[in-house]
């Protein structure tokens, strides 16, 4: 199947959701959270990935990133979300939740449909790049990451959520060295 939404200008500012086969709440838990952070900190910093701006949510991933000038963006994430996939799967198997058996059929249901999954599938194949190419549709963006975890109830403020951009565009600790982006005041606050 063909999806309307690809990455056309491999090193501009793109705008991605990676979101989990089935809506599977698999990033609930931080063991998988932290399979994201250090996955993320790891393309950084060896595989030419620029992120500005990340937020993990229960199923799903949002950033604002781009690829350094040598390498395609569309590389970049398919090969972090194999990894990616893998660590999830290996730590779903190995551990002894009570969603394991659910989750590893929501997983084999997606694969048996997909010609590039052999047995599980963890992610949607789509990515819904939209690449940014203003001012005003960063800031929005970057607003939506932030406010992703207040919309949902689970903190106040953007930056009181850990696995998040939100801490580090306040000035706090980051769980991933991103680069800041810079929009500069005419465009508005971003932690409103």
């Amino acid at each position: 199947m063909a999806h309307g939404y690809q990455i056309k200008n491999q090193n501009a500012l793109h705008f991605l959701t990676l979101t989990t086969v089935g809506w599977i709440d698999i990033f609930a838990y931080k063991r998988y959270r932290d399979i994201i952070v250090d996955s993320l900190n790891f393309c950084i910093a060896n595989k030419g990935l620029v992120v500005h701006a990340w937020v993990v949510m229960s199923n799903h991933l949002h950033l604002i990133c781009r690829a350094e000038e040598t390498y395609l963006l569309s590389n970049l994430i398919r090969d972090f979300k194999s990894y990616t996939a893998k660590k999830i799967l290996q730590e779903v198997q190995k551990n002894t939740e009570s969603r394991k058996d659910w989750m590893e059929v929501v997983m084999k249901y997606h694969a048996a449909n997909n010609k590039r999954n052999d047995e599980f599938q963890v992610w949607q194949q789509d990515n819904h790049p939209v690449e940014l190419e203003s001012p005003l549709w960063i800031s929005q963006r970057l607003q939506y990451i932030h406010n992703n975890p207040v919309r949902a109830g689970i903190t106040l403020h953007p930056e009181e959520y850990i696995y998040s951009s939100a801490k580090s565009y306040a000035g706090m600790d980051e769980l991933v060295s991103i680069e800041l982006l810079d929009i500069g005041p005419e465009i508005g606050d971003i932690h409103t």
